[in-house]
């Protein structure tokens, strides 16, 4: 039996539908509402909260393997508890649950945040760690602690193994998380910086995930990214797949720390979270190279697809799924 914590997200639910294409067994977790995507008939279900220690336990009887994708993605101040509850709390209880039950592997989804991903003057890989320095928000500082929890239990015996993805593309739900980009970019979004970063599609993630699981390598992390690009390079590329105009407008510095301003008055005003915060505004400016090789040298046959197909292939998902011309 495997278990899927974070069922319901980009990552999860495309993990799910791998899974089940091998024939799999699947024991998956879900807080209120059961998920509709395909494939979901054929998962067991079991309502539980990673925060909730008798539920978690439960959940975790009989199992062999487990893939722990929950978190909270969020870059907004008034969300630091919450994210300290779920990214760290919430992989500590998940940890003494494998070690408890004697899971053979866990998988842990972390984050390049979790590495200290602002270093304009070096390519990131994986021997580096969060730092005050290194990182602007309080979701990379989560993501390392909550690594940490994952080595205390490597270190207690725990067989398990780490992935750091960049942002990962996929048609999900395009009005939150990544797949918020391609709705940025059909709307025509004017803006666009020159910042770099790494991108990847969610399939090769929950390939590379899949294939470490089944492998022996243990005690280990990964970058998972496909392609550094810049964001105007990204957006462009999603436009052009929906024949909409491309940015065009260039955000300054000065410009972007104005907007997140801005922004945070209107968010204070309205009592809903920005859509551009100082950290995310910053993140978008910085030029981040990550180094993605050291992946491939643990399996040798693994292939990343080319960020091109993967935005004109997840572009024709969210025109079929949302009705768009």
């Amino acid at each position: 039996m495997i278990l899927v914590t974070g069922a319901t997200g980009l990552v999860g639910s495309h993990l799910i539908q791998s899974l089940l294409q091998q024939q799999q067994p699947i024991r998956a977790t879900y807080r209120s509402a059961i998920p509709s995507f395909t494939g979901a008939e054929k998962v067991e279900w079991v309502q539980a909260d990673i925060l909730d220690i008798i539920s978690l336990e439960q959940a975790m009887q009989g199992v062999k393997q487990v893939y722990h994708c929950a978190a909270i993605v969020s870059f907004h101040p008034k969300q630091k508890e919450t994210l300290q509850h779920t990214n760290v709390n919430g992989t500590e209880n998940v940890v003494n649950a494998c070690l408890l039950y004697h899971v053979e592997k866990l998988l842990f989804v972390s984050s390049v945040a979790a590495l200290g991903r602002i270093r304009e003057k070096e390519t990131i890989n994986e021997t580096m760690y969060w730092t005050p320095e290194t990182s602007n928000s309080e979701y990379g500082k989560t993501k390392y602690l909550a690594e940490m929890e994952v080595w205390r239990g490597i270190g207690e015996g725990l067989n398990a193994v780490i992935v750091n993805p960049v942002i990962i593309l996929g048609a999900g739900d395009w009005e939150k998380g990544s797949s918020e980009l391609f709705k940025t970019a059909y709307k025509e979004f004017p803006w666009y910086t020159e910042g770099v970063t790494g991108f990847v599609d969610v399939a090769d993630v929950v390939k590379a995930m899949v294939g470490l699981m089944n492998s022996n390598i243990s005690g280990e992390r990964f970058i998972i990214s496909a392609e550094n690009i810049t964001y105007r390079q990204l957006f462009t590329s999603m436009a052009q797949c929906f024949g909409k105009r491309p940015p065009h407008r260039n955000v300054t510095p000065l410009i972007a720390a104005i907007v997140w301003r801005l922004e945070a008055v209107k968010g204070m005003l309205s009592g809903k979270a920005p859509l551009l915060t100082k950290e995310t505004a910053h993140t978008a400016q910085a030029k981040v190279y990550f180094d993605n090789s050291k992946l491939l040298k643990f399996l040798p046959d693994f292939r990343y697809k080319a960020l091109s197909s993967s935005i004109t292939d997840i572009c024709g998902e969210l025109k079929k799924k949302y009705q768009l011309p």
